[in-house]
């Protein structure tokens, strides 16, 4: 029964970030959300008090699925940090692909649409974008350590920028209904973080 249970709660998160990457929050209905998940809307209602409890939870589970994917991602296997950060951005680019609704940021929709609406969910997507630059900022220090760099700026500062690129380029894919935008945003950041620095010759690349 137990295990029944969680199943639903997970097919109705899973159905909640899918719906909100189609339609955007406003417009998901938690009919919509049930009609995704294949549940009863009293399944749902054992499991949220409602839709914002609902979309605060899946933001959690958003969180863990792409942590655990970004985790297990190949840019790790780099042993210069400045490359790891590189990979990090081509990686980012390969998953422009396919519908807007595969590729595009369930976090980055519901921002744009509750900033002003919901300030719990807003609090959750700021803290889930700044999670997604944390995760990158050892590897940016790392890179401001082994080479030389240009300006005056932190690995803080640059994580969020990187961020900030990839949430910009999702806006573009849906303005567009295409990904070229996208993709040519992700290679000129590439060629910005570049040009921030100077590799030293005695770092060989791996």
């Amino acid at each position: 029964m137990a295990k029944s249970g969680h199943e639903s709660k997970v097919k109705l998160l899973n159905a909640a970030t899918r719906v909100v990457r189609t339609k955007g929050y406003n417009a998901a209905r938690v009919d919509d959300v049930c009609a995704e998940a294949g549940v009863t809307k009293g399944s749902f209602f054992h499991h949220f008090e409602g839709k914002e409890d609902l979309m605060l939870a899946a933001v959690t589970h958003w969180d863990e699925k792409s942590r655990a994917f970004f985790e297990t991602a190949p840019f790790h296997a780099h042993a210069d940090p400045l490359d790891r950060l590189l990979a990090y951005i081509d990686f980012r680019k390969s998953l422009i692909r396919g519908d807007l609704v595969d590729f595009t940021c369930f976090i980055g929709t519901m921002a744009q649409e509750v900033f002003d609406t919901h300030p719990a969910i807003r609090e959750a997507c700021r803290s889930s974008i700044a999670s997604h630059a944390a995760a990158i900022e050892p590897d940016i220090e790392a890179a401001m350590r082994t080479h030389a760099f240009r300006g005056d700026w932190t690995a803080a500062s640059l994580a969020m920028h990187i961020q900030a690129v990839n949430q910009g380029a999702f806006v573009l894919a849906k303005a567009e209904h295409g990904f070229d935008a996208a993709i040519m945003a992700l290679e000129h950041l590439r060629r910005y973080v570049e040009l921030l620095f100077e590799r030293r010759a005695d770092v060989a690349s791996a």
